[in-house]
Order: C-alpha cells, then sequence, then structure tokens
C-alpha cells in the first residue's frame, strides 16, 4: 500500500520563506510531507518539473448573487472559475442575492447551495443593512467570515447601505463578536450629488462617470470608518481600494496600532481610466479605474508591501446589464468579471516588477487566511494544512478568451489580455479539481468557518 494518496514530484514549492525545489506528499487530503527525494510512491503521481506550486489562492471577495439572481452567476459555474484560477477558497458577499444574507435563514439557504453546487471550498459574509442589528449575533455563531456594509449607495433594495447610527451600532456588536466588518468606502453624499449634477447636465460619458466618484470620496468615507473604529474598537477591512491618497489614511491608523487589513483588486492594477473610455460599460466599476497615474501609485503601493491582499472583487451580470450600445454609462451595472485572473495577474505584476513569489503567496492566501481565521488549514504550504495547491507553469503564456473563462457570462475586460504565466492544475484538500482545461464538476468541498474566537 502505498503510503501517501498523491506525491507531486519536484516542483519548485512557494514557501512563506521562498521558493524551494522539493515534493510534496498529501495524505487524507493533508499535507503530509515537504522533502526532496520522497521515497515513497503516491497513488497518484504529479510531475511539477518547470512549474511552481503556489498555496489555493483564498479570494475573500466574490459575488455569485445565488440565490435569486443565478442568472447573473451561481456557485456552480463561480466555483468552476475559480478553480481554473489556482484558487480553492472563496468567499461570497452577502448582497445581490435574493434574499441577501442578512439573517440566519438566508445564511442557512446559501451554505446549502453553496455545500450542493460549488467545487472548491467557500466562506460566506454576512451583511450589516438598516434594521438588522438583531442578526449579527446570529450570523456570527453560524459561521460567518465576517460582515460586509456600503457607505455608499448600493442600487440593491435588497442591501442598503448604511447610515451612521447604524454603522456605529454594527460597529460595537460587530467588535464585541470577534469579527471583522468589509466596508465598501464611497461617500454616498459626495457620489449621488455628483451623479444628479451630471444628470441634471446631460453629461453621461466615461469622463463624467469618473468625476461623480472622485478620490475624495473614497478618502472620505475611509476617514469617517477609521475615526468610528477608534470609537468602537471594531476590525475593519477595507474593499477594493483604488487611490493613494485612501491607502495614506489607512496606513496612518495602522501605524497608530489599529486592527485594519486593506485589499485592492487586480483591474485597478492592470487597467485604468483609458479602458473605460476605449470598451465602456465591460470596465465600469465602483470605485472606478482611475487615471493610469493613480494606477502607478498603487503598483509601488504593493511593491512596497502597503496592501495586505488581493482580491478579485468579481462582480458579473447578464449581458444586457453591459449593453456597450447604452448611451447613458450611468445605467450599465458596475463590476467586473474576472474571478478567474487574480493569481495570473499578481503572478504577472510579480514577474514586471520583480516581486518575489513568496509576496505573491502573502497577498493571495497566507495573509486571508490569517485575518480572517482559516489559517489553521489554509493559506500555507506547510505539514498538516490542507493540500491546496495551484500549479503554474511560466512556460506557457495564457490569452484569455470567452472559450477558457468558466463564468456563465464570458463578457470581462480581461478577454484579449495575456498573462505570461498559465495555471495547468487546481488541488483542493489533495483532490485534482481542475487539470489542463478540465474540471472536476462533481468534486465534494464545503463550506469554511472560521476558527473559534471569544465572544463578550
Amino acid at each position: 500500500m502505498s503510503l501517501y494518496d498523491v506525491v507531486i514530484r519536484n516542483g519548485n514549492v512557494v514557501l512563506s520563506t521562498g521558493v524551494v525545489k522539493t515534493d510534496i506528499g498529501v495524505k487524507d487530503g493533508k499535507v503530509a510531507a515537504i522533502e526532496k527525494n520522497l521515497h515513497h510512491q503516491g497513488e497518484q503521481e504529479w510531475n511539477a518539473e518547470h512549474q511552481y506550486i503556489f498555496p489555493g489562492m483564498i479570494d475573500v471577495h466574490v459575488h455569485f448573487s445565488e440565490p435569486g439572481r443565478e442568472h447573473w452567476e451561481g456557485f456552480h459555474t463561480g466555483s468552476m472559475m475559480m478553480a481554473a484560477g489556482g484558487c480553492t477558497t472563496y468567499f461570497d458577499m452577502p448582497l445581490n442575492g435574493i434574499p441577501s444574507t442578512v439573517n440566519k435563514d438566508a445564511l442557512d439557504e446559501k451554505a446549502r447551495i453553496g455545500n450542493e453546487k460549488s467545487v472548491v471550498d467557500f466562506g460566506l459574509w454576512g451583511g450589516l443593512v438598516p434594521g438588522n442589528e438583531g442578526d449579527l449575533k446570529p450570523l456570527a455563531e453560524s459561521g460567518v467570515i465576517g460582515f460586509k456594509a456600503f457607505l455608499s449607495t448600493t442600487g440593491n433594495k435588497e442591501f442598503e447601505a448604511v447610515d451612521d447610527m447604524t454603522l456605529l451600532d454594527g460597529m460595537k456588536q460587530i467588535a464585541r463578536l470577534g469579527k471583522v466588518l468589509a466596508l465598501h468606502s464611497e461617500s454616498a453624499s459626495m457620489t449621488n450629488w455628483l451623479k444628479k449634477e451630471k444628470e441634471n447636465e446631460g453629461k453621461y460619458s466615461a469622463d463624467d462617470y469618473l468625476e461623480t466618484r472622485p478620490i475624495t470620496a473614497e478618502v472620505e468615507a475611509v476617514e469617517r470608518a477609521i475615526y468610528y473604529a477608534e470609537l468602537t474598537n471594531c476590525p475593519l477591512h477595507f474593499v477594493h481600494i483604488s487611490s493613494a491618497k485612501a491607502m495614506e489614511k489607512i496606513q496612518e491608523a495602522k501605524e497608530k496600532g489599529m486592527n485594519i487589513t486593506v485589499e485592492t483588486c487586480p483591474h485597478y492594477l492592470l487597467f485604468h481610466h483609458g479602458h473605460l473610455r476605449e470598451l465602456g460599460a465591460v470596465a465600469k466599476c465602483a470605485p472606478p479605474l482611475r487615471e493610469d497615474s493613480e494606477r502607478q501609485k498603487l503598483i509601488e503601493l504593493l511593491k512596497s508591501d502597503r496592501f495586505d491582499m488581493i482580491s478579485s472583487d468579481h462582480s458579473p451580470c447578464p449581458y444586457d446589464l453591459k449593453d456597450p450600445n447604452v448611451h447613458n454609462l450611468f445605467e450599465a451595472w458596475g463590476g467586473i468579471s474576472g474571478g478567474q485572473f487574480s493569481l495570473l495577474a499578481s503572478i504577472e505584476l510579480s514577474l514586471a516588477h520583480n516581486i518575489p513569489f513568496e509576496k505573491v503567496a502573502k497577498w493571495t492566501a497566507s495573509n486571508p487566511a490569517e485575518r480572517f481565521g482559516i489559517s489553521d488549514r489554509k493559506g500555507h504550504i506547510t505539514k498538516g494544512a490542507d493540500a491546496d495547491f495551484a500549479f503554474v507553469t511560466l512556460d506557457e503564456s495564457y490569452t484569455v478568451t470567452a472559450e477558457n473563462y468558466y463564468a456563465k457570462h464570458k463578457e470581462s475586460l480581461y478577454i484579449g489580455h495575456t498573462f505570461p504565466c498559465k495555471v495547468v492544475g487546481t488541488m483542493n484538500r489533495g483532490k485534482l479539481v481542475f487539470k489542463d482545461g478540465e474540471i472536476d464538476k462533481q468534486a465534494d468541498q464545503k463550506w469554511l468557518k472560521p476558527q473559534n474566537r471569544l465572544y463578550v
């Protein structure tokens, strides 16, 4: 009988300390050995010669919209897309589904669907919205990763933005529950007023859209949230930060010892406002793609390790909501479809800017795992951890097409983009869920809950 279920040989393994050429033995879905020239055979063998083995990506920010809007994206197609991109764990956001995940019943239903349909592991966010403060404790006790709230208008009647009183009350409870509050940070007052001004003037272009969501609106919301967190001791996670000035405020708060993490997204690092001008609604998101000079500032912040993590903010919709012929850009859905490409984008940036691969692993795996309470199982290639791996080759490039993009809707800003690397395999808890373009659609994966925390 083989000692290992799987043996991976001759891979360049991306550890927290650097890249090491070694073998990996897998038993019962866990990493059982990391050493050169493993003598024992595995029931299955993978020759990883010339390949890099990254810890499976943990994408903390996706929108799969199920139940209720599966025609936008569901757990089945969404998770296949993640597997094809080397992602072995994702956290689904609480909005866009009907009902939104703002109480325990909605959480239980979403978890049931995810357990039935997902081909990789997943976690679930709960929501903070006006009127659900009494639901926060049951959601926390049931295993949500954390809570999400909006400081800008959502455009979604099922998940409204918080007012200041709801935000303060929610922060106080979330702090007591030992959870994290994730915030979409743009000032609703500023963005709504600027949008109204443009509409009154009959201006709906790409430039007009950018002007309604200025960097100032992001900075004001970030700063206000930090002040409120100081009052309530609430841990914060700032999602999809798009400007250097907002990052300055976050860095200042971190240096004061505040419990804050921050993410940005690949589309802010690879693309810029010129793509919105050129491509229209497919490149619309909120916050918007910034001018190229701002993109360069974000890359410098990434290189200096200011961002804690990279996530996709995969936010798809049906074709008709991204109609390129719509004259009024304000009417189009604001979200980027691209969850399959976050690890590839991170590697592209590392190659272009001489960033070590262990930093890529930190942004895409270990930091998310540690922040959200699953580092006992996920985020590192180490003995005893889940055998979650992304196998990447630098010997082949990867050009995105409708045929090799696994999302439900094939309309994406990434179509036509060529990455200087390719995911050739993805393993989740020792099971190969993706290999050479083929996905195991019957994979038996599970809802992850964070490590237990003390409740005050």
